[in-house]
């Protein structure tokens, strides 16, 4: 969500969003987009307002249409650093759709439409991060919204594009690491930023420079956070009522990281190779005396070709190889645990020419994972994942729009290695292979002048993942005894989007509706057994033992926004209002599915005069009592946030300054979203002022 917007000059680097996209509401891919223009070089300010300029959602969008009907947004430029928190959760979390799993301010995976874990993808670049995220919620995504220019998010299923582990959407954040256009000079931008509920201190820095043919990308950043404030409440731990306090245990956090890379670029292509480190250090607040020491180290290679004749238009490929790891580090320093993944990713395209008024491409997707958790907290096997999908996407135009039409076709093989000793949990070597098959159509009609109907329908298939599988032990994060099932078939769903959508220069409206309907959820359910386990004391403790089965499932939603400008004289005013509901039921269980967020609705009204620009925006979320049997209902909650900016020159730098008061009459509240053991130990920020500028050159 763009909380507001500043005219004026602003460098290549920052970015920009479209005339859609400036007020409250992030762009949407179904917005009528202006071409693309080419990348400018990094020393090349562009003098253009935000309202001049557009981007093109390329995430699940292949053929770079200037319209896509899938529901998409972008942040980006200024509204992203605005809206910058220290996980992709938090900074994602106003988006309509989206909500996060908040384990924390550290732990915070996104979530869209009530789905989270391995049916949201999370890309840098569009290629797998290969972490452990998705594993366990203590687990943070090993991406720095610091360390990005852009993120996109797709809302709905996207496996045609990125496989079945896309039905419930994908995150992508997009830098520019490897450069794909061409460099004439230096330039680059830095950011600084100080404050909010978690005591943030960062900062980042880029810079990239070339001769016209070769381009170079460095950048660094870091970020040190002390223990989340929160307004005064009672945590309660097991059961059990803790001193009252105003801060959440064991949340300070500490980041950092950088990247190189280079291209050769031409008028026809470029290729290019990156490498970059990741390296985080941040306390479980559901373990007081719990640390998690997280690298990540990844090598990428990328390239396109564009010839100017001949069948095809546009061949495109990236290889990726990720190393990540993660030490968890009890309070006497010893590891307890250890999880650890290597990853290699390749993916082509290759996009023909027009052929009978259809354009289109076909692709290949090769990825092989290798996991380990090695300790007292193991509970999933070694395994090896291998992967091979190949998909073909068409489209067309014709009298009621424009149509695409899209499949894939994926083989799944995934070994577990069993136990290295006999009597093990993990009992012998097995493996499950497994065939997808996922199919997508959609369409997009302007029947009307500045009217469009947006439709989406796809059949999606997602293999159970390791731990779905051969998971057996005992899961702190969860304060459970999960066990895998070795024949779960794949997950299947069907999905329909329908999206109404008015614009005018000055206003626009989206109203759509969702559906999702699962024959085979593999969801992790009580047992209503009690497993007994060795205790941190020498003695047992019980804990109730979840299993994975498939069941099937719905998932239905609204999601509405609206915008309208005024202009008065020299001030510009902007009214926005977002609405978003999600329902999901377990039909077999007959009730509701889990950690779904309530109905959300916001308000905003930003004033914009010169450089300077203030708002103001209430977010209000309903009671959650649609819950299951093991939970119990989440209270509403009003948050307000108030902000304010200025855009300036140093000489010829471009820079904003921006400060924030969040949660502004310190409201307690508490995530839908967060799983039962954290809600009680880690309520969202209280209130605090939040401050800092970029710089661009």
């Amino acid at each position: 969500m763009s909380f507001f917007v500043v005219p004026g000059r602003r460098s290549a680097l920052a970015g920009a969003v479209s005339a859609a996209c400036v007020s409250f509401f992030p762009c949407p891919a179904v917005a009528q987009a202006a071409p693309p223009a080419p990348p400018a070089t990094a020393s090349a300010p562009s003098s253009a307002t935000p309202a001049q300029l557009d981007r093109v959602i390329v995430t699940g969008n292949p053929l770079r249409s200037n319209d896509l009907a899938a529901p998409a947004t972008a942040l980006e430029g200024d509204a992203l650093v605005r809206q910058r928190g220290s996980s992709l959760g938090e900074t994602l979390d106003s988006q309509p759709g989206m909500s996060s799993s908040w384990f924390g301010p550290n732990a915070n995976r996104p979530m869209i439409r009530g789905l989270d874990g391995d049916r949201v993808k999370v890309l840098n670049n569009a290629g797998n991060s290969f972490d452990a995220s998705s594993l366990s919620f203590d687990h943070a995504v090993p991406i720095d919204p610091l360390a990005v220019e852009r993120i996109e998010v797709l809302r709905g299923p996207a496996a045609l594009m990125y496989g079945g582990s896309a039905v419930g959407g994908v995150v992508n954040t997009i830098d520019n690491r490897i450069p794909k256009a061409s460099i004439a000079d230096t330039g680059g931008a830095a950011e600084l930023r100080v404050g909010g509920a978690a005591g943030e201190r960062g900062g980042a820095a880029l810079v990239e420079t070339g001769n016209g043919r070769w381009a170079l990308h460095a950048d660094a950043f870091g970020r040190e956070t002390s223990d989340l404030k929160v307004p005064r409440f009672t945590p309660r731990e097991d059961g059990e009522a803790l001193a009252p306090t105003d801060r959440v245990r064991n949340s300070a956090s500490r980041a950092s990281g950088g990247a190189f890379g280079a291209s050769f670029t031409g008028a026809q292509g470029y290729v290019g190779l990156a490498v970059d480190r990741y390296d985080s250090r941040y306390g479980v607040v559901a373990e007081p005396d719990v640390t998690i020491r997280m690298q990540r180290e990844q090598v990428s290679l990328a390239g396109e070709l564009r010839p100017s004749d001949g069948p095809w238009r546009n061949l495109r490929f990236q290889l990726h190889r990720s190393d990540y790891e993660h030490r968890e580090i009890e309070g006497s320093g010893e590891v307890g645990t250890t999880f650890a993944s290597q990853g290699d990713e390749l993916r082509l395209e290759a996009e023909h020419a027009a052929w009978a008024g259809w354009r289109g491409l076909v692709g290949l997707q090769l990825e092989r994972s290798d996991f380990s958790a090695l300790g007292e907290e193991a509970f999933v096997p070694r395994t090896t994942t291998r992967k091979q999908g190949a998909f073909v996407f068409e489209q067309t135009e014709w009298r009621f729009g424009s149509f695409s039409a899209g499949a894939r076709v994926e083989n799944v093989r995934i070994e577990s290695a069993g136990d290295a000793e006999p009597g093990g949990p993990f009992g012998a070597p097995a493996q499950r292979r497994l065939s997808l098959a996922s199919a997508s159509i959609a369409n997009l009609w302007s029947f009307a002048p500045s009217w469009s109907l947006a439709t989406t329908w796809s059949h999606t298939e997602r293999a159970p993942t390791s731990f779905e599988l051969f998971a057996n032990g005992a899961h702190a994060a969860t304060g459970a005894f999960e066990v895998g099932d070795p024949t779960l078939g794949a997950e299947r769903s069907h999905n329909l989007d329908l999206a109404l959508l008015w614009s005018t220069p000055a206003s626009r409206v989206r109203a759509g509706v969702f559906e999702a309907r699962f024959s085979r959820f593999i969801a992790l359910a009580a047992t209503g057994v009690t497993v007994e386990q060795p205790g941190e004391d020498g003695g047992l403790e019980s804990l109730p033992e979840y299993r994975f089965r498939a069941v099937r499932a719905r998932l239905r939603g609204v999601e509405i926004e609206a915008s309208h400008r005024v202009e008065l004289g020299r001030w510009s005013l902007t009214n926005s209002a977002q609405l978003d509901f999600t329902r999901g039921d377990d039909l077999d269980a007959g009730e509701p599915l889990p950690r779904i967020a309530p109905l959300r609705l916001r308000l905003g009204l930003e004033a914009q005069q010169g450089p300077w620009t203030a708002g103001i925006e209430l977010t209000h979320a309903a009671r959650q009592s649609r819950v299951p049997s093991t939970d119990v209902a989440t209270a509403s909650y009003t948050l307000v946030q108030l902000a304010l900016s200025r855009r300036f020159n140093l000489g010829e730098r471009d820079a904003l300054w921006f400060v924030k008061l969040e949660n502004a009459g310190d409201t307690l509240a508490r995530s839908a979203s967060t799983i039962r053991t954290v809600r009680d130990l880690a309520p969202l920020p209280g209130r605090a002022l939040k401050t800092g500028v970029r710089i661009s050159f």
